[in-house]
């Protein structure tokens, strides 16, 4: 027996129960590898989605879940009508996302920090309501759902499918992200954002950076160019203080081959850009642009630091901006970014929360309420530690 903080007394199930999860997800209909989807049917989905994902979109997360490190072998639950495919949740056990012995579901992170389920926009409350069945077949008593927008539409859907049995969603943490409204005129934008004189600074850079060749920006769309693109991203990343710390894409074999596969696929669709900021034939910024039905994705930014004092990523950003609001397509655009951003926030104004959810399975129990509150204990314990870091730099 183990009492967690907050909770009733409750039985500490050993890993092998939580790992039964996995093993009775074997015989449900509607749990099954991600890898064994039918990808023609989850494309057919996500067109269909009642809120865009572009970290959901399948040739980004089975590009993922081959081959990069710790987010491989994900299962699915899945949602169906009759035949067709209508909602499905990548997802991993609590016990190998948070290394906590429990029953419960978590979504799969892919590599970008969005988790919002697909659901399909003409039935999403009953494709969210098979969805928690599928995961009670499988052993689960709760669902997470990391990273996922507060106030979506899936999380919507969830909220109405519990409605009738008394159960309410618990957000666990949460956070305000940057995004973009790209309707806007994008000169009226920037000048709304940024300062006079932030501006002026801009512009006086700029001019210093054609001294090294005409600044131009272009944007990779076809397989050829993003596969062109990427190399040029890669070693950008990898050259600056990522490469450093040793977290650029390029310096892990499997991160490479996930970002490899999956821009080129992507790209396919048109679900995928990359845009280079060059001084002459020098690149000087990269940056990867997901897109899923009227939503961009800010992915990620590498930068050559040698022309750090000219702001590479911060002229490549409103490059960005001027693009998107160019696009009548692109309704929004999410930074994807950590919260406090300090390069894209004073960029992108607009703001929505993000978090985590949890969902309870069953009314009133107290597995839940264990799940609770060591994920609670958890963040207690992350927010503590980074408590520490900042006052250790401080000193």
């Amino acid at each position: 027996m183990v009492e967690l903080a907050g909770t009733a007394m409750v039985p500490r199930p050993s890993d092998a129960t939580a790992k039964r999860v996995q093993h009775q997800a074997a015989s449900s209909g509607l749990f099954s590898r991600l890898d064994a989807v039918d990808a023609g049917q989850w494309r057919a989905l996500a067109d269909r989605a009642i809120e865009p994902n572009g970290y959901y979109l399948p040739d980004w997360e089975l590009a993922v879940n081959a081959s990069a490190p710790g987010r491989t072998g994900a299962d699915a639950l899945e949602a169906r009508s009759d035949a067709a495919l209508i909602g499905l949740m990548p997802v991993v056990s609590l016990s190998r996302a948070y290394k906590i012995p429990l029953p419960a579901l978590v979504s799969a992170e892919p590599y970008g920090t969005l988790c919002t389920p697909l659901l399909d926009r003409a039935s999403a409350e009953d494709a969210a309501a098979q969805i928690m069945q599928a995961a009670r077949d499988a052993g689960a008593r709760a669902l997470v759902l990391r990273e996922v927008s507060l106030d979506g539409r899936a999380i919507k859907a969830f909220n109405a499918a519990l409605r009738g049995d008394g159960i309410r969603l618990r957000t666990l943490r949460w956070h305000l992200r940057a995004s973009l409204n790209p309707t806007r005129d994008a000169d009226a934008l920037l000048h709304d954002a940024l300062s006079a004189k932030k501006l002026k600074e801009l512009r006086r850079q700029r001019h210093r950076l054609a001294e090294h060749g005409a600044v131009n920006c272009e944007v990779a769309r076809t397989r050829a160019d993003v596969g062109a693109a990427i190399k040029t991203f890669l070693t950008l990343e990898a050259s600056g203080w990522k490469g450093r710390r040793g977290t650029a894409l390029a310096q892990v074999a499997g991160d490479a081959a996930f970002i490899r596969r999956a821009v080129t696929a992507l790209a396919d669709t048109a679900n995928c850009e990359i845009i280079t900021l060059r001084a002459g034939n020098t690149p000087v910024a990269s940056g990867i642009v997901l897109r899923h039905q009227n939503r961009a994705f800010f992915f990620k930014l590498g930068i050559d630091e040698r022309f750090a004092k000219y702001s590479p990523g911060v002229q490549l950003t409103v490059e960005l901006t001027r693009y998107l609001c160019a696009d009548p397509s692109v309704a929004s655009a999410d930074s994807t970014a950590s919260p406090d951003h300090p390069m894209i926030n004073p960029i992108w104004r607009g703001r929505f929360a993000i978090g985590d959810v949890l969902i309870p399975l069953r009314p009133r129990d107290p597995v839940v309420a264990a799940v609770h509150a060591a994920l609670l204990a958890r963040q207690s314990a992350l927010d503590w530690a980074r408590w520490g870091v900042h006052a250790v730099r401080r000193l």
